[in-house]
């Protein structure tokens, strides 16, 4: 049996990790995996820069390649002739007055199934334990393993900790403070973060505006063949509304987490 911690390189996940090298959790991971969307904010891969200096264990950082590429690129059905996005982002539609939401393929193909291929490339023909750092508060957003060669656990969930516990537990050790594990264009955002970069990161802000305003333009594009210019406009907001005319309100994190659909981004 080999151990895996599928690394979020936020809080949780951090923690769990850094537990582990402390010999807190048992038996001693064999490697933490760290699938990179290739649109983390800049404080997260220092993080994980810092965080791998202080692991006794292996960090691979995988990638499926740069997510948001990925969501403005066209691709073109040989069976129907239509054109279609390449991958699917949750973001706040307005159809026609109406509300809808996109599709998230994201967390699946670019967290979720880059991890497994790792581990199987990894495991050789050992079963794997996935340790997944979903906390006590957390825990209706644990799901088991689809693959008969894996079976997840969660072990700051046994050991009854929740976010806040981490954090005071990073404290007691005298760590640093991991930052949030999130897409910077990520729609599940609250309010206070998206104030947070507006204010502390305007440049990533701006990489976000222009992002929603490029994601548009591929919608109508997308979308041509079938509505003709009458299409779903995506926003990255709940608002529906241009991402740098929105009034940010402060929004609680149970709130965020609730709304997270596969348990493993932001942990």
């Amino acid at each position: 049996m080999k151990h895996f911690i599928s690394l979020g390189a936020g809080v949780q996940s951090s923690t769990m990790a850094l537990m582990a090298a402390a010999g807190e959790i048992k038996p001693m991971p064999d490697g933490a995996i760290f699938a990179d969307t290739q649109d983390e904010p800049k404080k997260v891969y220092e993080w994980l820069d810092w965080l791998e200096k202080n692991l006794p264990f292996p960090v691979y950082r995988v990638s499926a390649g740069n997510l948001m590429s990925e969501a403005l690129r066209l691709r073109l059905s040989k069976k129907s002739g239509n054109t279609y996005l390449s991958i699917g982002l949750p973001v706040y539609l307005d159809v026609n007055g109406g509300k809808g939401m996109g599709v998230r393929q994201c967390t699946r193909t670019f967290k979720i199934d880059v991890i497994r291929r790792k581990m199987r490339e990894l495991r050789q023909k050992d079963s794997v334990t996935q340790w997944i750092g979903i906390s006590f508060d957390e825990s209706h957003r644990m799901k088991g393993s689809r693959d008969k060669w894996c079976i997840n656990i969660w072990p700051l969930v046994d050991k009854g900790l929740t976010r806040n516990d981490c954090l005071d537990w990073m404290k007691e050790k005298h760590y640093p403070v991991p930052p949030r594990s999130a897409c910077k264009k990520c729609p599940y955002h609250s309010d206070a973060e998206w104030l947070d970069m507006k204010t502390n990161r305007p440049e990533e802000f701006l990489e976000c505006v222009l992002f929603e305003q490029q994601m548009q333009v591929r919608f109508t594009q997308a979308t041509a063949w079938m509505r003709g210019d009458t299409g779903p406009v995506p926003y990255l907001h709940a608002s529906r509304k241009p991402l740098n005319t929105v009034t940010f309100k402060g929004e609680s994190e149970v709130t965020l987490f609730g709304r997270e659909c596969e348990g493993m981004c932001g942990v």
